[in-house]
Formats: structure tokens, C-alpha cells, sequence
């Protein structure tokens, strides 16, 4: 065993312990991180201070350091950037693939971003900064600008020249393509790396390649780039500007991250994280204070339901039975619009609906409610008749129950239509309204209608 392997074995798994013990002892600390699984590694630094990690940033090397950001959830390497100097995080970025650097550096405020970029090569910069115009998840956006490409009218062997002046490029490429081009520079066929191969050396690439190749806009949103590779077997699809011209590539692995960190978003917005990118190496208040803007607007909402019981509190107090109800109906139809609102949620964000077709939800969801509503509400009225002995308090009940699973999937699945309508975050809004509507709606239905059949029910 090496004195680093000595020195390494005595001390525990914390990287506290690692971060303290090695701050004069780089070139340790980077053995330690070569040695530790990619997988371990977000985990572990989740549990050091964005401060701390700051420092070892400093310390470790550009390649090393870019390899522990890329393994880091966004919210948590964003924060990273913001604690160490711009110089130094333009190279750790430089070292990042397009993609996720761009998604970095437009996370970042506008003067940081600007301070980061200017310590970049101008190449790369205006790369950037043309990369950030696209709209998010847009192919423009995804793109990765490292491909092969070549003329069209030019030769195999110019072409076998130019991979192996290009040769770390070219290993690092996941599409095994090979892009030719006009003169112009529009994108006009591919050329598979096996028929460059077993091709003679005077053969022109316009004479191999397969023209009329599948391509995407730069605009082109993330929905359609995953429609894409789930009809097609490619490990990417060219990108390309309105005039044809080849700006990059888009990759299939791209994709499928970027949809997993989108929903995941979404999902942590509607669940009330304002930020939807909390995570619990953040300092402390600032989890509360964003956590804090949700819940505290949900009490003034909830308050109007508790308004709702106390207009009704002599039927309650004559009829304790119903206070068992209350939540059973708050509960079951939050659960049914919480399904049209995730349902909503999807299809706004894979393009499929848009904030103009409110009515055409509704009536779809208006179906799916009388449905559901009729088979909640029988089940719970049965179980009530039996339990109670009393017919009209499973009456009251289950038709309290069935309408309001109409009501909930309604506003469920048309209320994001209109948020994002009126410019407002569907999903961030969209949980606590529906919530507190629900809840609003299922105890005037029951205890109003436990107010007309009072008679029954005593």
C-alpha cells in the first residue's frame, strides 16, 4: 500500500473530515476523488456547506472539478459557481458539455453570467451566448456544437486526415456520424463512419453519404425532440438554423435528462417548492423562506373552508357523524382533482394542450367526473348506510362525494390552462387553488345537504 493509500485508510468517509484534512494536501484530496464512484459523489457532497465545497473547488484540478459539477443536481452546482471566482468557474464550464453548461450559466444572474463569460475564449463566449437565446429545452438549447463534419464534395482521405487531427474530438463523439455539408454550410446528408472506412481514399463523401437526412430547428421544443427518439433508434439528430445550416447536435441522452429534470421541477413546484430546485445542503432560511411563501398564502386560503364549517356548526353539532366525513371527502376528491392536475401539468409541458383549450379539458374531464364520482360516491354511501344504519347519512355522503369529484377534476384539469393563460406558473399556483376549492366545495356540499335532510339524519 502507497503512504497516500496510508494516509487515505485513516481517515473516515465524511468529506468534512476530508475537506479540513487535505486543504494543504491537493494533489491527496484529488487522488481521494479519482478514487470514489461517480454515483457516491453527489450524495457525499450534499453533505458539506455550498461554502465548504467552494473551497475545494479551489483546490482540486479544472478536469476534476468540471467531473463534480457535472455529477450535482443544477440547483446545488449552481450555487457552487456563485462561490467561487469567475475566473475559475469559466474553466471549470469550458470543460462541461454544451448542454449543461449552457443550462449553468443561464441559471446564474445576469451580471454573473456576463463576469463568468468574459473570462471565456470570445469563441465560446458567443457560443454561449447564442445558446441561451433559444428558448428553454429547445433543440437550440440541448445542442452539443462538438460534431464531425466535413464538405460534401471533398474526399475520404481529406476526411481520414481531418479525424485524426481531430482524433480526441472524434472519440469523445457519442453519434457516429459524420455531417456533410454545402459550401454554404447547410446541412445536406451524413456519412457513417463504417462506409468512410471501406471506402476508397479518392472517393467523394457526396457519392457515400445518405442525403435527405433526418434534421430538427433550433426551435424545436423538447416534446418533439422525444417524439423524435422514440420513433427513431438514433443516438442524435443534427440541429439546424431556418436556412439549413448545421449548428450542432442534439443527443438522445440529452433529451431523457432534460425531461427527467423538467418533470421533476414541475413536480416540486406543485408539491410548493418555489424554487423547484430545494435541496438540503441550502443554507437553512432561505429553505424556509421559500417553503414559508407557499404555506403561509395556503393558511389564508384554508381559512375560508374553516368559514365554511363554522357557517354550518348547529347541523354539525346535531349530526357528529358527519365530522368523520369531512375529511374522507376533502381527501377523496383532492386526490381525483390532484390526477386531472397532474394530467394537465403533462400535456402543457409536452405541448399536447394548450392554455387556449380550456373547454375541451373540461369536457373531457366533465366525463371522467360523472364516472368517477358515481362509483366513489356509491361505495362511500354504501359503506356509511352499513356502518350507521342510516340511509339518508349515505345519501348525504356519497352525493356530497360525487360532486365534488366532478368539481375537483374540473378545476384540476382547466385551472393550469389558465394560469398559464394569464402568465402565471400552472404549477406553483395550481396545487394550493385546487386544494382549498375542494376542500371549500366538499364541506358546503355535505353539510349543506345534512342542513336539508336534518330530519332524517338525527
Amino acid at each position: 500500500m502507497t503512504e497516500t493509500q496510508d494516509h487515505i485508510a485513516e481517515i473516515d468517509n465524511s468529506w468534512i473530515s476530508l475537506a479540513t484534512t487535505f486543504v494543504s494536501e491537493p494533489e491527496i484530496f484529488d487522488e481521494v476523488l479519482t478514487a470514489t464512484k461517480s454515483t457516491d459523489l453527489a450524495h457525499d457532497f450534499s453533505l458539506v456547506e455550498v461554502q465548504a465545497i467552494g473551497k475545494l473547488f479551489h483546490m482540486v484540478s479544472i478536469e476534476q472539478a468540471a467531473r463534480l459539477l457535472g455529477e450535482l443536481p443544477d440547483g446545488q452546482a449552481v450555487e457552487i459557481i456563485e462561490n467561487i471566482d469567475s475566473w475559475r468557474s469559466a474553466e471549470i464550464l469550458n470543460q462541461l458539455e454544451s448542454p449543461l453548461r449552457v443550462r449553468l450559466i443561464s441559471a446564474l444572474t445576469e451580471e454573473l453570467s456576463k463576469e463568468i463569460t468574459s473570462n471565456m475564449p470570445a469563441e465560446e463566449a458567443e457560443e454561449i451566448a447564442e445558446k441561451v437565446s433559444w428558448p428553454d429545452f429547445s433543440a437550440g438549447a440541448l445542442m452539443s456544437s462538438s460534431h464531425l463534419k466535413m464538405k460534401a464534395k471533398d474526399t475520404v482521405s481529406n476526411t481520414i486526415a481531418y479525424l485524426e487531427k481531430e482524433q480526441e474530438s472524434a472519440a469523445d463523439s457519442d453519434v457516429q456520424y459524420l455531417y456533410t455539408t454545402s459550401d454554404s454550410g447547410a446541412l445536406v446528408g451524413v456519412v457513417r463512419i463504417r462506409d468512410l472506412l471501406f471506402s476508397s481514399k479518392n472517393t467523394l463523401l457526396e457519392t457515400i453519404m445518405i442525403a435527405n437526412t433526418i434534421s430538427v430547428s433550433a426551435e424545436d421544443p423538447l416534446e418533439e425532440l422525444s417524439e423524435l427518439f422514440d420513433r427513431y433508434s438514433y443516438l442524435g439528430v443534427p440541429v439546424t438554423a431556418k436556412d439549413g445550416e448545421l449548428l450542432g447536435v442534439v443527443k438522445r441522452q440529452t433529451v431523457s435528462e432534460a425531461l427527467a429534470s423538467r418533470e421533476a421541477n414541475t413536480f416540486l413546484k406543485a408539491s410548493g417548492i418555489v424554487g423547484g430546485d430545494e435541496l438540503r445542503s441550502m443554507p437553512l432560511a432561505l429553505r424556509s423562506r421559500r417553503r414559508l411563501s407557499w404555506l403561509s398564502i395556503n393558511i389564508v386560503l384554508n381559512a375560508i373552508a374553516a368559514c365554511v364549517i363554522a357557517s354550518f356548526e348547529d347541523t354539525l353539532s346535531t349530526v357528529i357523524a358527519l365530522a368523520v366525513f369531512l375529511p374522507v371527502i376533502s381527501d377523496m376528491s383532492g386526490c381525483s382533482g390532484s390526477q386531472a392536475l397532474a394530467v394537465s401539468l403533462r400535456e402543457l409541458t409536452m405541448g399536447i394542450i394548450r392554455p387556449g383549450e380550456v373547454l375541451r379539458v373540461c369536457f373531457s374531464e366533465l366525463k371522467m367526473g360523472i364516472i368517477n364520482g358515481a362509483v366513489l360516491g356509491s361505495l362511500i354511501a354504501l359503506v356509511t348506510w352499513i356502518w350507521k344504519g342510516n340511509a339518508y347519512l349515505g345519501l348525504v355522503v356519497g352525493g356530497a362525494l360525487a360532486v365534488n369529484t366532478v368539481v375537483a377534476v374540473l378545476i384540476g384539469g382547466s385551472l393550469p390552462l389558465i394560469l398559464k393563460k394569464l402568465n402565471k406558473d400552472p404549477a406553483l399556483a395550481s396545487g394550493p387553488i385546487l386544494t382549498t376549492v375542494t376542500d371549500t366545495v366538499g364541506f358546503f356540499l355535505v353539510l349543506s345537504l345534512a342542513s336539508f335532510f336534518i330530519e332524517y339524519l338525527r
